[in-house]
């Protein structure tokens, strides 16, 4: 398949995203965990908590682990991810020496970056990928549910793709300067339209690209 062409239709049909990029890089990071697993507005709500419960990232890493699930308790899983929150802004502090910022990433190569964060517990490629792409606009391509299904229907990637191969492979197919637009494009496409079940698929990509057993 010829991507530039699956993300000008895309465009045509959705319109072209427009650069929304985070301005801060820890609280791109805790939303991103926050987001794993739950939609949209489980992610917003326990993020509005948690950032108007707390004032301050010193505070969210030194409060009790249980008082902070229970802050963020509108996403799943609130015990593991309050537990990766602190972890990670337990790393950040003493890779920086007392600050809570991820600014030494923009000086890091794409690989030395990804590298830092996945090594802390609980942060995968995804969640990596989406803070560097969002924040330090890195060409990095995050692949969340909406993405590993729409990838297998446009035969993007095989069927049989794992969600770590998605990554390696669509951060390689992919070209760098689309990486953003495709990521967001892809997403809203999922919600729409290509939903897991019934989709609709009554578009012109989907009639075009994909080969799911609603067509």
């Amino acid at each position: 398949m010829e991507i530039r062409r699956l993300h000008e239709d895309l465009i045509d049909l959705h319109g072209r995203p427009s650069k929304t990029y985070s301005e801060d890089g820890v609280r791109q990071l805790l939303t991103t965990i926050l987001s794993q697993n739950v939609t949209d507005v489980q992610t917003a709500r326990a993020s509005e908590k948690l950032f108007s419960t707390y004032p301050d990232y010193r505070a969210i890493e030194r409060a009790d682990q249980e008082e902070l699930a229970d802050v963020i308790s509108d996403v799943g899983l609130m015990n593991q991810k309050s537990r990766r929150i602190q972890r990670s802004l337990e790393r950040i502090r003493k890779e920086t020496g007392g600050e809570y910022t991820l600014a030494f990433l923009g000086e890091m190569e794409t690989a030395e970056a990804q590298e830092w964060l996945t090594q802390i517990k609980g942060v995968g490629a995804k969640t990596a990928n989406v803070v560097l792409n969002f924040h330090f606009e890195k060409p990095t391509f995050a692949v969340d549910t909406h993405i590993e299904r729409l990838s297998k229907r446009f035969g993007l990637i095989d069927e049989s793709t794992t969600a770590t191969q998605a990554h390696e492979v669509l951060n390689e197919r992919i070209p760098d300067d689309i990486k953003y637009s495709l990521h967001v494009l892809l997403i809203t496409h999922g919600k729409e339209y290509c939903s897991a079940q019934n989709a609709n698929c009554g578009n012109p990509v989907c009639e075009n690209y994909c080969h799911c057993e609603y067509c």
